[in-house]
């Protein structure tokens, strides 16, 4: 068994771009933020219909949401191919993170998804984020500062609930056909039942049926039995925790957890015993994060329908 390893970052590690999927063309999705807006007041959010898309107009990517009542800069690291200066746009105390991109949609492509969590790894180091989803793009800087204004308290709640809160992500697979063999050894019932059809002539058909019915009865109960026991574990140094649908036949769990930034090291540490303990699950686990499944402030902006 090799023991769990954390990825982390844009670096080739296993992409979180995400627990939320990058969004389709149709940005943004359920973990970007904010509430409705009144109709006359809604900031105007690409892509535009590629019949009438300006040519060599400019925009602006929004990475994040963070609070700062001074403006920053974050370096040359924003999506594209010539890395663009990544900036704050304010109002009040918070402002979104952002770069000056040509109005177009990005595809989700490796590059272009690692580019935005880099700028959200970086400014997490300092910054609470509430991360918006992939593809995010505004015409202007006004559209993003009407975007805060109003949702201005929806903003601040978030930021105030995940204040010094990083997510993690953690996976875990199994070889189904060395757990059976293990259940067999302690199961008489499933053991007897496999003799059963080894020694058996002719038909064994039912005999089949009955112990693969037994087969995933048994294997269930060890899969809730393991996850419980891995979620009594990681409760203790984690302040909330969300279930993702598994990938897979071998994969039992796909969990986020969401830990205060001071209990990293305690984390860590219970996943490392985990992994000691149960010699025959792997585990994938990568972080920190920002808290893309904790966040769940629903977007919505009126789209440019036409150049201007």
């Amino acid at each position: 068994m090799s023991p769990a390893k954390r990825t982390t970052g844009s670096n080739g590690s296993e992409s979180r771009a995400p627990k939320k999927k990058p969004a389709k063309k149709a940005v943004p999705a359920k973990s970007a933020a904010t509430a409705a807006q009144p109709a006359a007041t809604r900031p105007e959010l690409v892509p535009f219909p590629e019949a009438s898309r300006p040519a060599g107009r400019s925009g602006k990517y929004v990475y994040c949401i963070i609070q700062t009542t001074e403006p920053r800069r974050f370096g040359p690291i924003g999506i594209g191919s010539d890395p663009a200066e990544v900036h704050t746009v304010s109002y009040q105390d918070i402002a979104a993170v952002v770069s000056d991109t040509p109005l177009e949609v990005y595809d989700p492509t490796r590059e272009n998804v690692l580019a935005h969590e880099r700028v959200n790894e970086a400014v997490m180091r300092d910054y609470t984020v509430i991360p918006m989803s992939f593809s995010t793009v505004f015409k202007t800087s006004e559209d993003i500062v009407e975007l805060l204004r109003s949702a201005y308290d929806a903003f601040r709640d978030v930021l105030v609930k995940m204040q010094d809160k990083l997510e993690f992500g953690l996976k875990v697979l199994w070889e189904p056909e060395t757990v059976i063999r293990e259940i067999e050894k302690e199961d008489e019932n499933l053991r007897l039942l496999r003799q059963e059809i080894s020694n058996q002539k002719g038909s064994t058909y039912f005999a089949r049926m009955q112990y693969g019915r037994l087969v995933d009865s048994l294997l269930q109960e060890r899969s809730e039995k393991l996850v419980a026991e891995i979620f009594d574990t990681l409760g203790a140094v984690s302040v909330a925790s969300r279930t993702n649908k598994p990938i897979g036949d071998k994969m039992i769990l796909n969990a986020a957890f969401l830990v205060a930034r001071d209990r990293e090291g305690d984390f860590d540490a219970k996943v490392k015993e985990i992994d000691a303990r149960y010699e025959n699950l792997i585990l994938k686990y990568t972080g920190p994060w920002p808290p893309y499944n904790f966040v769940n402030i629903r977007l919505k902006l009126e789209r440019a329908t036409d150049a201007e």
